[in-house]
């Protein structure tokens, strides 16, 4: 039986603190895709000092963990990602380092120590809206009046297995219209429902048309509370 091969060198160091940090895409940043980020922020992590911790083997990697990542072209004021650390800093201080290591639009908002249970555990439901600008408001109001008063839509979507088609009304717990703009309450569900989907749905059940895509951005991502308000998971 041959025997196990063992990287050469010392065990990479113990993590010793655990940061969980909060973050916004806006402006034309909104269309940094996930990898992207990730590249932006290896890069942010090293020109700011931060102690990262990294995983045993022959390739080595920072330890940093994300969570339901926004899709690529949404703004986001609610993304957040986990930092494994060598030793203990004070989390302003990582996240004014951050912050000024990552370009203007990928903005470092809010940096804890991490609590107990998973960052994903804590990421339950999203808080949308969608700033339409071209829609009369008793358009949109009866399209989002028609789609509540529906059991059950379903959409169809280009996965990258294909086409697959779901239910997204039971992942609806609010929807609400302020002249053009539509704000939505989702709860995460497999496979994830998101604000396209819904506008999806609008255009299934009421036949609502639009001249261009909304801007669409997250406000908030948590808990969702007995009365439908979204806890903050760094609270």
């Amino acid at each position: 039986m041959a025997r196990q091969r063992v990287p050469e060198g010392p065990p990479p160091a113990p993590v010793v603190q655990k940061l969980r940090v909060q973050y916004a895409k806006r402006g034309r940043l909104r269309f940094t895709s996930t990898r992207d980020f990730q590249r932006a922020l290896e890069r942010a992590v090293r020109r700011a000092q931060v102690p990262i911790a990294f995983s045993a083997g022959f390739h080595p990697h920072p330890r940093i963990s994300y969570a339901n990542a926004a899709a690529t072209g949404t703004a986001s004021e609610a993304e957040y990602f986990e930092l494994a650390l060598q030793r203990e800093c004070d989390p302003e201080q990582v996240r004014a380092a951050l912050d000024e290591a990552l370009p203007d639009g990928l903005d470092i908002l809010k940096v804890v120590v991490s609590g107990t249970g998973s960052l994903a555990d804590g990421l339950l439901a999203s808080d949308w809206r969608l700033a339409f600008g071209d829609v009369e408001e008793s358009v949109l109001t009866h399209a989002v009046e028609q789609l509540l008063a529906r059991d059950r839509v379903e959409v169809t979507r280009m996965m990258k297995s294909g086409p697959r088609t779901f239910e997204v009304r039971e992942a609806i717990v609010r929807a609400s219209v302020d002249g053009t703009t539509l704000d939505l309450t989702l709860t995460h569900t497999t496979p994830s429902v998101r604000p396209d989907d819904v506008l999806t749905a609008l255009r299934e059940v009421s036949g609502l048309v639009v001249d261009r895509t909304p801007l669409i951005t997250r406000l908030r991502q948590g808990t969702p509370a007995p009365d439908g308000a979204i806890t903050d998971p760094l609270d």
